[in-house]
């Protein structure tokens, strides 16, 4: 696997701009006694860290992705997190696998800018829309009591910049995804897992600009596709199951109609804002239209 994904690796780094990053999503792998010889994990993002490095990118950041231990104990009965096992052996336990990202970044031509930085608006603007299930904005919780806790006055940017930052997500949206069942066909892998849309949106929103290609070069059913997309950016997807890329059309698609609405939307209601504000402007003093004041007129 590892050599034919450095042949994809080194294509990865010739198309992409300097500076700008590949986020890989991915987790440790498990190891079983019947195939393996022992239970245990094989540390599969340090093998494609190693690969990544090898290829001239450099390693930039990893994220943790909670995952709830018991919804993985129900998928897989795996013996390490069954409770009967503390009162057997407790050497055999183990914790939840967790979900990680991990970021490469292509050396910028000159210094740690890259040659097309991402910015927001005029490059001062900072973060102004949160993606999780906690929004930094309404609320102080967070399940460490170490957690430097946002200040009176704080802007918002920074107080959302201070939970992207944190080494794990907690608050990541586990049910928000992409129907994979559309996709499925008689013969199909047992290993489908799509990502969740909370995960991409905030990698989108961290490393790329709006109207910014976004590469995936295994696109599944398009998840990564279909956020780029509401959030205008274009997308450049690769896949080689059929079943997964006539799905990834569709979502695809749905995505396109519903940045249309939602622009058709905006466009209609600044419209007759712009409507109701030319008849407001025409009133004088206390005039009545129909036995309704201009205040009245404007609440409504």
């Amino acid at each position: 696997f590892i050599e034919h994904y450095r042949f994809l690796i080194r294509r990865l780094f010739r198309v992409m701009i300097p500076g700008r990053v590949v986020a890989v999503h991915c987790k440790d792998l498990p190891k079983y006694a019947n195939k393996h010889g022992a239970a245990g994990l094989i540390d599969f993002p340090g093998m494609i860290i190693q690969a990544y490095e090898a290829e001239g990118f450099v390693y930039h950041s990893r994220v943790t992705i909670w995952k709830c231990p018991v919804t993985e104990r129900e998928r897989t009965n795996n013996n390490g997190l069954l409770h009967k096992t503390a009162t057997r052996d407790r050497s055999q336990l183990r914790q939840g696998m967790a979900d990680f990202i991990i970021a490469f970044r292509k050396p910028g031509v000159d210094g740690l800018m890259s040659s097309e930085p991402v910015t927001i608006g005029d490059g001062t603007t900072g973060f102004n829309e949160y993606c999780g299930d906690l929004d930094p904005r309404e609320t102080i919780a967070h399940p460490s009591p170490f957690a430097r806790k946002a200040k009176d006055g704080m802007r918002e940017s920074v107080r959302i910049w201070q939970r992207y930052a944190e080494p794990v997500w907690w608050d990541i949206n586990q049910t928000r995804v992409l129907n994979y069942k559309l996709g499925r066909d008689e013969n199909d892998e047992k290993h489908i897992c799509p990502l969740q849309l909370d995960v991409i949106h905030r990698c989108l929103q961290l490393w790329s600009n709006p109207g910014d290609v976004v590469l995936s070069p295994f696109a599944g059913i398009g998840s990564e596709g279909y956020e780029a997309i509401l959030m205008g950016r274009k997308f450049v997807g690769i896949e080689l199951k059929e079943s997964y890329y006539r799905q990834a059309i569709k979502n695809l698609q749905k995505a396109e109609q519903e940045t249309k609405q939602a622009s058709l939307f905006q466009h209609s209601s600044e419209h007759d804002a712009a409507e109701m504000e030319a008849e407001i402007s025409s009133f004088v003093g206390d005039k009545r239209v129909d036995g309704v004041t201009i205040d009245e007129y404007a609440d409504l």
